[in-house]
Protein backbone atom coordinates (compact mmCIF):
# COMPACT_ATOMS: atom_id res chain seq x y z
CA UNK A 1 0.00 0.00 0.00
CA UNK A 2 1.00 3.36 -0.19
CA UNK A 3 1.30 6.18 1.78
CA UNK A 4 -2.05 7.40 1.62
CA UNK A 5 -3.68 4.16 1.90
CA UNK A 6 -1.50 3.49 5.10
CA UNK A 7 -3.36 6.12 6.24
CA UNK A 8 -6.52 5.56 5.53
CA UNK A 9 -5.90 2.06 7.44
CA UNK A 10 -4.93 3.86 10.38
CA UNK A 11 -7.59 6.51 9.99
CA UNK A 12 -10.05 3.18 9.96
CA UNK A 13 -9.07 1.16 12.65
CA UNK A 14 -8.89 4.96 14.53
CA UNK A 15 -12.86 5.13 14.38
CA UNK A 16 -13.29 1.76 16.56
CA UNK A 17 -14.70 2.34 19.76
CA UNK A 18 -12.34 1.41 22.60
CA UNK A 19 -13.46 2.24 25.81
CA UNK A 20 -14.93 -0.23 28.53
CA UNK A 21 -12.29 -2.98 27.25
CA UNK A 22 -14.29 -3.01 23.62
CA UNK A 23 -12.34 -2.81 20.54
CA UNK A 24 -15.47 -2.48 17.69
CA UNK A 25 -16.59 -0.83 14.78
CA UNK A 26 -19.82 0.70 16.09
CA UNK A 27 -21.61 0.79 13.10
CA UNK A 28 -21.26 -2.70 12.07
CA UNK A 29 -21.80 -4.07 15.53
CA UNK A 30 -24.54 -1.35 16.53
CA UNK A 31 -26.74 -2.13 12.89
CA UNK A 32 -26.13 -5.82 12.73
CA UNK A 33 -27.27 -6.25 16.98
CA UNK A 34 -30.51 -3.62 16.31
CA UNK A 35 -31.25 -5.85 13.08
CA UNK A 36 -30.95 -9.09 14.84
CA UNK A 37 -32.49 -7.72 17.95
CA UNK A 38 -35.66 -6.83 15.85
CA UNK A 39 -35.61 -10.45 14.24
CA UNK A 40 -35.73 -11.87 17.54
CA UNK A 41 -38.35 -9.62 18.58
CA UNK A 42 -40.36 -10.04 15.65
CA UNK A 43 -40.08 -14.30 15.80
CA UNK A 44 -41.31 -14.32 19.41
CA UNK A 45 -43.88 -11.64 19.48
CA UNK A 46 -45.49 -12.32 16.07
CA UNK A 47 -44.93 -15.89 15.30
CA UNK A 48 -47.00 -16.80 12.82
CA UNK A 49 -47.00 -13.25 10.87
CA UNK A 50 -43.08 -13.47 10.55
CA UNK A 51 -43.00 -17.26 9.22
CA UNK A 52 -45.29 -15.99 6.52
CA UNK A 53 -43.68 -13.11 6.45
CA UNK A 54 -40.25 -14.57 5.41
CA UNK A 55 -41.93 -17.29 3.72
CA UNK A 56 -43.04 -15.13 1.05
CA UNK A 57 -39.67 -13.26 0.00
CA UNK A 58 -38.21 -17.13 -0.07
CA UNK A 59 -40.67 -17.49 -2.61
CA UNK A 60 -39.83 -14.73 -4.59
CA UNK A 61 -36.58 -15.16 -4.12
CA UNK A 62 -37.02 -18.65 -6.31
CA UNK A 63 -39.13 -17.82 -8.33
CA UNK A 64 -37.14 -14.75 -10.02
CA UNK A 65 -33.53 -15.49 -8.52
CA UNK A 66 -32.73 -19.20 -8.69
CA UNK A 67 -30.96 -18.84 -11.57
CA UNK A 68 -28.24 -16.12 -9.62
CA UNK A 69 -28.00 -19.07 -6.55
CA UNK A 70 -26.83 -21.43 -9.61
CA UNK A 71 -24.82 -19.07 -11.58
CA UNK A 72 -22.94 -17.53 -8.06
CA UNK A 73 -21.62 -21.51 -6.85
CA UNK A 74 -20.96 -22.69 -10.21
CA UNK A 75 -18.87 -19.91 -11.16
CA UNK A 76 -16.99 -20.20 -7.67
CA UNK A 77 -16.03 -23.96 -8.55
CA UNK A 78 -14.64 -23.10 -11.78
CA UNK A 79 -12.94 -20.43 -10.79
CA UNK A 80 -11.45 -22.23 -7.71
CA UNK A 81 -10.21 -24.92 -10.16
CA UNK A 82 -8.76 -22.46 -12.62
CA UNK A 83 -6.45 -20.59 -9.93
CA UNK A 84 -5.85 -24.36 -8.31
CA UNK A 85 -4.06 -25.49 -11.63
CA UNK A 86 -3.21 -21.88 -12.94
CA UNK A 87 0.43 -20.70 -12.14
CA UNK A 88 -1.61 -18.30 -9.64
CA UNK A 89 -1.56 -21.51 -7.62
CA UNK A 90 2.12 -21.51 -6.34
CA UNK A 91 1.06 -17.70 -4.51
CA UNK A 92 1.37 -18.21 -0.83
CA UNK A 93 -0.85 -16.30 1.99
CA UNK A 94 1.88 -14.21 3.23
CA UNK A 95 5.36 -13.56 2.77
CA UNK A 96 7.16 -15.83 0.06
CA UNK A 97 9.02 -17.71 2.79
CA UNK A 98 5.53 -18.01 5.20
CA UNK A 99 5.43 -22.02 6.58
CA UNK A 100 1.83 -22.95 7.87
CA UNK A 101 0.81 -22.26 11.21
CA UNK A 102 -0.82 -25.53 12.23
CA UNK A 103 -0.26 -28.82 10.76
CA UNK A 104 -2.06 -30.65 7.80
CA UNK A 105 -4.53 -32.77 10.65
CA UNK A 106 -5.30 -30.15 12.71
CA UNK A 107 -5.81 -27.61 9.61
CA UNK A 108 -8.40 -30.31 7.93
CA UNK A 109 -9.72 -31.15 11.19
CA UNK A 110 -11.02 -27.48 12.38
CA UNK A 111 -11.36 -26.67 8.65
CA UNK A 112 -14.05 -29.88 8.34
CA UNK A 113 -15.64 -29.01 12.01
CA UNK A 114 -16.62 -25.77 10.79
CA UNK A 115 -17.58 -26.22 7.39
CA UNK A 116 -20.03 -28.86 7.80
CA UNK A 117 -21.68 -28.01 10.98
CA UNK A 118 -24.26 -30.12 12.54
CA UNK A 119 -26.31 -30.33 9.07
CA UNK A 120 -24.52 -33.97 8.39
CA UNK A 121 -26.46 -35.72 10.84
CA UNK A 122 -29.76 -34.04 10.94
CA UNK A 123 -30.22 -34.98 7.09
CA UNK A 124 -27.96 -37.74 6.25
CA UNK A 125 -30.38 -40.78 7.01
CA UNK A 126 -33.70 -38.86 5.56
CA UNK A 127 -32.45 -36.84 2.45
CA UNK A 128 -32.08 -39.89 0.18
CA UNK A 129 -35.43 -40.74 1.11
CA UNK A 130 -36.48 -37.48 0.35
CA UNK A 131 -34.97 -37.37 -2.90
CA UNK A 132 -36.38 -40.41 -4.20
CA UNK A 133 -38.52 -38.10 -6.25
CA UNK A 134 -36.27 -35.23 -8.11
CA UNK A 135 -37.31 -33.61 -11.04
CA UNK A 136 -37.36 -35.00 -14.38
CA UNK A 137 -33.92 -33.25 -15.65
CA UNK A 138 -32.05 -34.09 -12.65
CA UNK A 139 -33.08 -38.47 -13.33
CA UNK A 140 -30.80 -40.90 -14.93
CA UNK A 141 -32.76 -43.98 -14.34
CA UNK A 142 -30.28 -45.01 -11.82
CA UNK A 143 -31.17 -46.29 -8.29
CA UNK A 144 -28.35 -43.93 -6.97
CA UNK A 145 -30.11 -40.47 -8.30
CA UNK A 146 -31.18 -40.07 -4.86
CA UNK A 147 -27.71 -40.27 -3.83
CA UNK A 148 -26.25 -38.18 -6.61
CA UNK A 149 -28.61 -35.06 -5.85
CA UNK A 150 -27.52 -35.26 -2.03
CA UNK A 151 -23.73 -35.27 -3.35
CA UNK A 152 -24.76 -32.10 -5.26
CA UNK A 153 -25.72 -30.49 -2.22
CA UNK A 154 -23.16 -31.34 0.34
CA UNK A 155 -19.80 -31.93 -1.76
CA UNK A 156 -17.54 -30.17 -4.23
CA UNK A 157 -19.51 -27.05 -4.67
CA UNK A 158 -20.32 -26.34 -0.99
CA UNK A 159 -16.63 -26.47 -0.72
CA UNK A 160 -15.37 -24.26 -3.38
CA UNK A 161 -17.22 -21.78 -1.59
CA UNK A 162 -15.43 -21.48 1.39
CA UNK A 163 -12.55 -22.11 -0.86
CA UNK A 164 -13.15 -19.19 -2.65
CA UNK A 165 -13.90 -16.71 0.33
CA UNK A 166 -10.60 -18.24 2.22
CA UNK A 167 -8.48 -17.82 -0.67
CA UNK A 168 -9.48 -14.14 -1.26
CA UNK A 169 -10.10 -12.90 1.67
CA UNK A 170 -6.91 -14.87 3.03
CA UNK A 171 -4.85 -12.91 -0.03
CA UNK A 172 -5.77 -9.49 0.60
CA UNK A 173 -5.12 -9.62 4.41
CA UNK A 174 -1.92 -11.28 4.75
CA UNK A 175 -0.01 -10.66 0.90
CA UNK A 176 -1.76 -6.98 0.56
CA UNK A 177 -1.61 -5.61 4.21
CA UNK A 178 -5.57 -5.04 4.53
CA UNK A 179 -7.80 -5.40 7.49
CA UNK A 180 -8.74 -8.84 8.14
CA UNK A 181 -12.48 -7.79 7.39
CA UNK A 182 -14.82 -8.71 4.22
CA UNK A 183 -14.27 -5.42 2.84
CA UNK A 184 -10.97 -6.01 1.88
CA UNK A 185 -12.20 -8.34 -0.68
CA UNK A 186 -13.31 -5.50 -2.66
CA UNK A 187 -10.05 -3.27 -2.46
CA UNK A 188 -9.10 -3.67 -6.37
CA UNK A 189 -12.58 -2.22 -7.13
CA UNK A 190 -12.98 0.39 -4.44
CA UNK A 191 -9.98 1.43 -3.10
CA UNK A 192 -9.74 3.27 -0.25
CA UNK A 193 -13.50 3.78 0.00
CA UNK A 194 -13.77 0.51 1.61
CA UNK A 195 -12.45 2.26 4.56
CA UNK A 196 -16.01 4.23 4.56
CA UNK A 197 -19.82 3.78 4.93
CA UNK A 198 -19.36 1.21 2.01
CA UNK A 199 -16.75 -1.07 3.71
CA UNK A 200 -19.07 -0.76 6.75
CA UNK A 201 -21.86 -1.88 5.16
CA UNK A 202 -20.04 -5.19 3.13
CA UNK A 203 -19.29 -5.86 6.98
CA UNK A 204 -22.53 -5.90 8.34
CA UNK A 205 -24.17 -7.78 5.45
CA UNK A 206 -21.43 -10.41 6.15
CA UNK A 207 -22.31 -10.50 9.89
CA UNK A 208 -25.72 -10.76 9.54
CA UNK A 209 -24.97 -13.75 7.14
CA UNK A 210 -22.93 -15.56 9.61
CA UNK A 211 -25.40 -15.08 12.44
CA UNK A 212 -28.39 -16.25 10.65
CA UNK A 213 -25.83 -19.18 8.76
CA UNK A 214 -24.86 -20.34 12.22
CA UNK A 215 -28.63 -20.03 13.72
CA UNK A 216 -29.73 -22.67 11.14
CA UNK A 217 -27.17 -25.42 12.12
CA UNK A 218 -27.82 -24.66 15.68
CA UNK A 219 -31.87 -24.77 15.61
CA UNK A 220 -31.34 -27.73 13.81
CA UNK A 221 -28.73 -29.40 15.92
CA UNK A 222 -30.50 -28.83 19.35
CA UNK A 223 -33.75 -30.51 17.73
CA UNK A 224 -31.19 -33.86 17.31
CA UNK A 225 -29.96 -33.43 20.44
CA UNK A 226 -32.99 -33.75 22.10
CA UNK A 227 -34.64 -36.08 19.98
CA UNK A 228 -31.30 -38.45 20.73
CA UNK A 229 -31.70 -37.50 24.60
CA UNK A 230 -35.37 -38.50 24.52
CA UNK A 231 -34.83 -41.67 22.87
CA UNK A 232 -31.70 -42.75 24.96
CA UNK A 233 -32.74 -41.52 28.17
CA UNK A 234 -36.51 -40.54 28.01
CA UNK A 235 -36.25 -37.18 28.11
CA UNK A 236 -39.18 -35.13 27.32
CA UNK A 237 -38.51 -33.62 23.64
CA UNK A 238 -40.24 -30.61 24.20
CA UNK A 239 -39.10 -26.51 23.60
CA UNK A 240 -38.35 -26.59 27.30
CA UNK A 241 -35.33 -28.60 26.85
CA UNK A 242 -34.48 -27.57 24.26
CA UNK A 243 -34.21 -24.09 25.23
CA UNK A 244 -32.51 -25.14 28.22
CA UNK A 245 -29.46 -27.26 26.14
CA UNK A 246 -29.11 -23.89 23.76
CA UNK A 247 -28.65 -22.07 26.78
CA UNK A 248 -26.08 -25.22 28.10
CA UNK A 249 -24.08 -25.38 24.69
CA UNK A 250 -23.55 -21.90 24.28
CA UNK A 251 -22.14 -21.52 27.51
CA UNK A 252 -19.45 -24.28 26.81
CA UNK A 253 -19.04 -22.25 23.29
CA UNK A 254 -17.87 -19.10 25.46
CA UNK A 255 -15.62 -20.92 27.18
CA UNK A 256 -14.04 -22.42 24.39
CA UNK A 257 -13.77 -19.00 22.23
CA UNK A 258 -12.61 -17.10 25.12
CA UNK A 259 -9.59 -19.56 25.27
CA UNK A 260 -9.16 -19.13 21.87
CA UNK A 261 -8.42 -20.77 18.15
CA UNK A 262 -5.01 -23.01 19.03
CA UNK A 263 -6.82 -24.32 22.28
CA UNK A 264 -10.59 -24.86 22.58
CA UNK A 265 -11.44 -24.48 18.97
CA UNK A 266 -8.49 -26.69 17.66
CA UNK A 267 -8.86 -29.14 20.52
CA UNK A 268 -12.68 -29.08 19.94
CA UNK A 269 -12.28 -29.82 16.03
CA UNK A 270 -9.31 -32.65 16.52
CA UNK A 271 -11.78 -34.55 19.27
CA UNK A 272 -15.00 -34.12 16.44
CA UNK A 273 -12.83 -35.53 14.11
CA UNK A 274 -11.93 -38.67 15.89
CA UNK A 275 -15.46 -38.95 17.70
CA UNK A 276 -17.78 -38.56 14.57
CA UNK A 277 -15.24 -41.45 12.82
CA UNK A 278 -15.42 -43.75 15.68
CA UNK A 279 -19.43 -43.12 15.34
CA UNK A 280 -19.78 -43.69 11.68
CA UNK A 281 -16.76 -47.01 12.02
CA UNK A 282 -19.01 -48.07 14.26
CA UNK A 283 -22.15 -47.94 11.96
CA UNK A 284 -20.57 -49.14 8.64
CA UNK A 285 -19.60 -52.59 10.68
CA UNK A 286 -22.63 -53.05 12.30
CA UNK A 287 -24.95 -52.11 9.14
CA UNK A 288 -25.10 -53.45 6.24
CA UNK A 289 -21.17 -53.17 5.49
CA UNK A 290 -21.15 -54.39 1.88
CA UNK A 291 -24.62 -52.28 0.64
CA UNK A 292 -23.06 -49.10 2.19
CA UNK A 293 -19.80 -49.58 0.39
CA UNK A 294 -21.17 -50.70 -2.93
CA UNK A 295 -23.58 -47.75 -3.00
CA UNK A 296 -20.90 -45.47 -1.89
CA UNK A 297 -18.89 -46.31 -5.57
CA UNK A 298 -21.57 -46.64 -7.51
CA UNK A 299 -23.09 -43.00 -6.44
CA UNK A 300 -19.64 -41.28 -6.74
CA UNK A 301 -19.79 -42.56 -10.52
CA UNK A 302 -23.37 -41.11 -10.93
CA UNK A 303 -22.30 -37.92 -9.26
CA UNK A 304 -19.06 -37.12 -11.65
CA UNK A 305 -21.14 -38.51 -14.68
CA UNK A 306 -23.91 -35.94 -14.38
CA UNK A 307 -21.82 -33.17 -12.59
CA UNK A 308 -22.32 -30.52 -15.08
CA UNK A 309 -25.99 -31.74 -15.87
CA UNK A 310 -27.13 -31.54 -11.85
CA UNK A 311 -24.83 -28.82 -11.17
CA UNK A 312 -26.14 -26.41 -13.81
CA UNK A 313 -29.85 -27.37 -13.13
CA UNK A 314 -32.48 -24.18 -12.96
CA UNK A 315 -35.81 -25.32 -12.71
CA UNK A 316 -38.35 -23.74 -15.25
CA UNK A 317 -41.88 -24.98 -14.26
CA UNK A 318 -43.37 -24.27 -11.10
CA UNK A 319 -43.22 -27.91 -9.76
CA UNK A 320 -39.35 -27.87 -10.34
CA UNK A 321 -38.94 -24.42 -9.23
CA UNK A 322 -40.85 -25.71 -5.85
CA UNK A 323 -38.75 -28.36 -5.50
CA UNK A 324 -35.39 -26.44 -6.21
CA UNK A 325 -36.26 -23.39 -4.01
CA UNK A 326 -36.53 -26.35 -0.92
CA UNK A 327 -33.69 -28.23 -1.63
CA UNK A 328 -30.77 -26.80 -3.87
CA UNK A 329 -31.29 -22.92 -3.38
CA UNK A 330 -31.63 -23.68 0.25
CA UNK A 331 -28.24 -25.64 0.22
CA UNK A 332 -26.57 -23.24 -1.89
CA UNK A 333 -27.93 -20.25 0.21
CA UNK A 334 -26.78 -21.91 3.21
CA UNK A 335 -23.27 -22.21 1.94
CA UNK A 336 -22.94 -19.28 0.41
CA UNK A 337 -24.88 -17.46 4.09
CA UNK A 338 -21.88 -19.73 6.00
CA UNK A 339 -19.06 -18.49 3.69
CA UNK A 340 -18.31 -15.11 5.75
CA UNK A 341 -18.09 -17.33 8.56
CA UNK A 342 -16.46 -20.34 7.27
CA UNK A 343 -14.07 -19.03 4.90
CA UNK A 344 -13.05 -15.98 7.21
CA UNK A 345 -12.43 -19.18 9.31
CA UNK A 346 -9.84 -20.81 7.19
CA UNK A 347 -8.26 -17.95 6.16
CA UNK A 348 -7.13 -17.25 9.03
CA UNK A 349 -6.03 -20.43 9.97
CA UNK A 350 -4.50 -20.93 6.58
CA UNK A 351 -1.82 -18.61 5.99
CA UNK A 352 1.70 -20.28 4.77
CA UNK A 353 -0.22 -22.07 2.68
CA UNK A 354 -0.71 -21.64 -1.20
CA UNK A 355 -3.46 -21.34 -3.12
CA UNK A 356 -3.33 -24.39 -5.08
CA UNK A 357 -2.61 -26.17 -1.36
CA UNK A 358 -6.23 -24.40 -0.15
CA UNK A 359 -8.21 -24.86 -3.43
CA UNK A 360 -7.58 -28.44 -3.97
CA UNK A 361 -7.46 -29.18 -0.02
CA UNK A 362 -10.49 -27.62 0.60
CA UNK A 363 -12.33 -29.55 -2.42
CA UNK A 364 -10.97 -32.79 -2.55
CA UNK A 365 -10.81 -34.15 0.85
CA UNK A 366 -13.86 -32.89 2.50
CA UNK A 367 -15.72 -33.20 -0.16
CA UNK A 368 -14.62 -37.31 -0.13
CA UNK A 369 -15.54 -36.74 3.43
CA UNK A 370 -18.66 -35.42 3.57
CA UNK A 371 -20.27 -37.82 0.49
CA UNK A 372 -18.85 -41.17 2.44
CA UNK A 373 -20.31 -39.67 5.69
CA UNK A 374 -23.51 -39.24 4.79
CA UNK A 375 -23.66 -42.00 2.33
CA UNK A 376 -23.08 -44.70 5.52
CA UNK A 377 -25.92 -42.45 7.25
CA UNK A 378 -28.27 -42.85 4.10
CA UNK A 379 -27.86 -45.86 2.90
CA UNK A 380 -28.18 -47.54 6.07
CA UNK A 381 -31.38 -45.54 6.49
CA UNK A 382 -32.49 -46.82 3.22
CA UNK A 383 -31.24 -50.15 3.65
CA UNK A 384 -33.68 -50.51 7.29
CA UNK A 385 -36.50 -48.51 5.54
CA UNK A 386 -36.73 -51.26 2.94
CA UNK A 387 -36.16 -54.11 5.33
CA UNK A 388 -39.08 -53.17 7.55
CA UNK A 389 -41.80 -51.27 6.04
CA UNK A 390 -40.94 -47.51 4.89
CA UNK A 391 -40.11 -47.26 8.92
CA UNK A 392 -37.78 -44.59 8.62
CA UNK A 393 -39.88 -43.05 5.86
CA UNK A 394 -42.86 -42.84 8.40
CA UNK A 395 -40.22 -41.30 11.36
CA UNK A 396 -39.00 -38.93 9.05
CA UNK A 397 -42.84 -37.54 7.92
CA UNK A 398 -43.31 -38.00 12.12
CA UNK A 399 -40.24 -35.91 13.02
CA UNK A 400 -37.04 -35.61 10.51
CA UNK A 401 -34.77 -35.07 13.55
CA UNK A 402 -35.61 -38.58 15.24
CA UNK A 403 -34.66 -40.41 11.73
CA UNK A 404 -31.41 -41.36 12.56
CA UNK A 405 -32.13 -42.68 16.11
CA UNK A 406 -35.27 -44.92 15.11
CA UNK A 407 -32.68 -46.37 12.36
CA UNK A 408 -30.36 -47.37 15.24
CA UNK A 409 -32.73 -49.09 16.86
CA UNK A 410 -33.75 -51.34 13.49
CA UNK A 411 -29.82 -51.36 12.50
CA UNK A 412 -28.90 -54.20 15.58
CA UNK A 413 -31.05 -56.34 17.97
CA UNK A 414 -28.45 -55.45 20.94
CA UNK A 415 -30.34 -52.90 23.36
CA UNK A 416 -26.69 -51.82 24.69
CA UNK A 417 -25.56 -51.05 20.72
CA UNK A 418 -28.08 -49.19 20.06
CA UNK A 419 -27.62 -46.72 23.26
CA UNK A 420 -23.99 -46.83 22.51
CA UNK A 421 -24.74 -45.72 18.78
CA UNK A 422 -27.72 -43.18 20.33
CA UNK A 423 -25.16 -41.51 23.40
CA UNK A 424 -21.66 -41.20 20.31
CA UNK A 425 -24.53 -39.42 18.03
CA UNK A 426 -25.84 -37.07 20.50
CA UNK A 427 -22.10 -36.42 21.94
CA UNK A 428 -20.83 -35.71 18.28
CA UNK A 429 -24.10 -33.39 17.57
CA UNK A 430 -22.98 -31.15 20.67
CA UNK A 431 -19.49 -30.82 19.46
CA UNK A 432 -20.50 -29.56 16.23
CA UNK A 433 -22.71 -27.25 17.93
CA UNK A 434 -19.85 -26.35 19.91
CA UNK A 435 -17.00 -25.75 17.70
CA UNK A 436 -19.63 -24.03 15.02
CA UNK A 437 -20.75 -21.47 18.11
CA UNK A 438 -17.21 -20.68 18.85
CA UNK A 439 -15.82 -20.53 15.47
CA UNK A 440 -18.47 -18.46 14.39
CA UNK A 441 -18.35 -16.04 17.58
CA UNK A 442 -14.68 -15.36 17.08
CA UNK A 443 -15.47 -14.70 13.15
CA UNK A 444 -17.94 -12.12 14.10
CA UNK A 445 -16.41 -10.06 16.64
CA UNK A 446 -13.11 -9.97 14.43
CA UNK A 447 -15.81 -8.71 11.83
CA UNK A 448 -17.48 -6.09 13.95
CA UNK A 449 -14.18 -5.13 15.25
CA UNK A 450 -12.82 -3.90 11.86
CA UNK A 451 -10.84 -7.06 11.49
CA UNK A 452 -9.18 -7.39 14.40
CA UNK A 453 -7.32 -10.89 14.42
CA UNK A 454 -7.88 -11.10 18.37
CA UNK A 455 -10.79 -9.04 18.98
CA UNK A 456 -11.44 -8.44 22.97
CA UNK A 457 -13.12 -11.31 25.06
CA UNK A 458 -15.71 -9.35 25.90
CA UNK A 459 -16.79 -9.65 22.33
CA UNK A 460 -16.51 -12.85 22.20
CA UNK A 461 -18.93 -13.39 24.73
CA UNK A 462 -21.58 -10.83 23.60
CA UNK A 463 -21.71 -12.96 19.86
CA UNK A 464 -21.61 -16.16 20.88
CA UNK A 465 -25.11 -15.26 23.41
CA UNK A 466 -26.53 -13.59 20.51
CA UNK A 467 -25.76 -16.91 18.31
CA UNK A 468 -27.59 -18.92 20.78
CA UNK A 469 -30.78 -15.93 20.71
CA UNK A 470 -31.49 -16.22 17.28
CA UNK A 471 -31.82 -19.96 17.84
CA UNK A 472 -33.92 -19.56 20.72
CA UNK A 473 -36.29 -16.94 18.97
CA UNK A 474 -36.15 -19.19 16.17
CA UNK A 475 -36.85 -22.17 18.08
CA UNK A 476 -40.12 -20.95 20.05
CA UNK A 477 -41.85 -20.26 16.99
CA UNK A 478 -41.77 -24.19 16.76
CA UNK A 479 -43.01 -26.97 14.07
CA UNK A 480 -42.73 -25.98 10.25
CA UNK A 481 -42.93 -22.76 11.05
CA UNK A 482 -39.78 -22.93 12.88
CA UNK A 483 -37.65 -24.75 9.73
CA UNK A 484 -39.31 -22.46 7.22
CA UNK A 485 -38.23 -19.35 9.11
CA UNK A 486 -34.57 -20.93 9.01
CA UNK A 487 -34.51 -21.56 5.60
CA UNK A 488 -36.52 -18.44 4.31
CA UNK A 489 -33.68 -16.39 6.40
CA UNK A 490 -30.62 -17.99 5.11
CA UNK A 491 -32.02 -17.59 1.30
CA UNK A 492 -32.67 -13.99 1.66
CA UNK A 493 -29.36 -13.05 3.21
CA UNK A 494 -27.87 -15.46 0.72
CA UNK A 495 -28.88 -13.31 -2.10
CA UNK A 496 -26.52 -9.64 -1.75
CA UNK A 497 -23.84 -12.55 -1.07
CA UNK A 498 -24.10 -14.02 -4.39
CA UNK A 499 -23.80 -10.77 -5.89
CA UNK A 500 -20.61 -10.21 -3.35
CA UNK A 501 -18.97 -13.64 -4.05
CA UNK A 502 -18.86 -12.16 -8.37
CA UNK A 503 -17.44 -9.18 -7.19
CA UNK A 504 -14.63 -11.68 -5.36
CA UNK A 505 -13.82 -13.47 -8.60
CA UNK A 506 -13.31 -9.91 -10.73
CA UNK A 507 -11.19 -8.46 -7.86
CA UNK A 508 -9.25 -11.62 -7.57
CA UNK A 509 -8.81 -11.80 -11.20
CA UNK A 510 -7.81 -8.10 -11.60
CA UNK A 511 -4.79 -8.80 -8.60
CA UNK A 512 -3.96 -12.29 -8.89
CA UNK A 513 -1.54 -11.42 -12.39
CA UNK A 514 0.29 -8.59 -10.83
CA UNK A 515 0.90 -10.41 -7.93
CA UNK A 516 2.25 -13.41 -9.89
CA UNK A 517 5.16 -11.08 -10.72
CA UNK A 518 5.97 -9.91 -7.40
CA UNK A 519 5.78 -13.81 -6.99
CA UNK A 520 7.88 -14.61 -9.83
CA UNK A 521 10.49 -11.75 -8.78
CA UNK A 522 11.00 -13.17 -5.17
CA UNK A 523 11.02 -16.46 -6.42
CA UNK A 524 14.05 -15.43 -8.61
CA UNK A 525 16.20 -13.60 -6.07
CA UNK A 526 15.53 -16.82 -3.73
CA UNK A 527 17.32 -19.43 -6.45
CA UNK A 528 19.73 -16.89 -7.47
CA UNK A 529 20.56 -16.43 -2.96
CA UNK A 530 20.48 -20.35 -2.54
CA UNK A 531 22.90 -20.61 -5.81
CA UNK A 532 25.39 -18.05 -4.69
CA UNK A 533 25.31 -19.87 -1.40
CA UNK A 534 26.41 -23.02 -2.93
CA UNK A 535 28.81 -21.21 -4.93
CA UNK A 536 30.65 -19.96 -1.65
CA UNK A 537 30.69 -22.97 0.06
CA UNK A 538 34.22 -24.65 0.11
CA UNK A 539 33.25 -28.21 -0.83
CA UNK A 540 31.97 -26.98 -3.86
CA UNK A 541 34.97 -25.38 -4.59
Amino acid sequence: MNKKEKEQEKKFYSRNFTKFGLDMNIFVSAVTAVLVLGFIIFTIARPTVSAEFFSNINTMFNEHFNWLYVFTINASFFFLIFIGFSKFGNIRLGEYSSKPEYGNVAWYAMMFSAGIGIGVFFYGVAEPIYHLNVPTSLQSGSIFDNFKIMYLHWGAHAWAVYGLFAIGLGYFSYNKGLPFAIRSLFYPLLKDKIYGILGDLIDTVATLSVLFGLATSLGLGVQQINSGLSYVFGIPNETNVQVILIIGITFIAILSVVSGISKGIKWLSEANIVVSSLLLLAITLIGPTTYIISTYLSSIGIYLRDFLNIGFFTATNPEDIAWQGKWTVFYWAWWISWAPFVGTFIARISKGRTIRQIAFGIIALPTAAITLAMTILGASGIYVNNLHNDVITKAIESNVATSMFVMFNYLTDSGLLQGFLSIISVIAIIIFFVTSSDSGSLVVSSLTSSGLENPPKIQRVFWAIMEGTIALSVLLIGGEAALQTIESAVVILGLPFSIIFIMIIISLSKELPESYKEYSRKKRITLKNRLDRIRDDPKFK
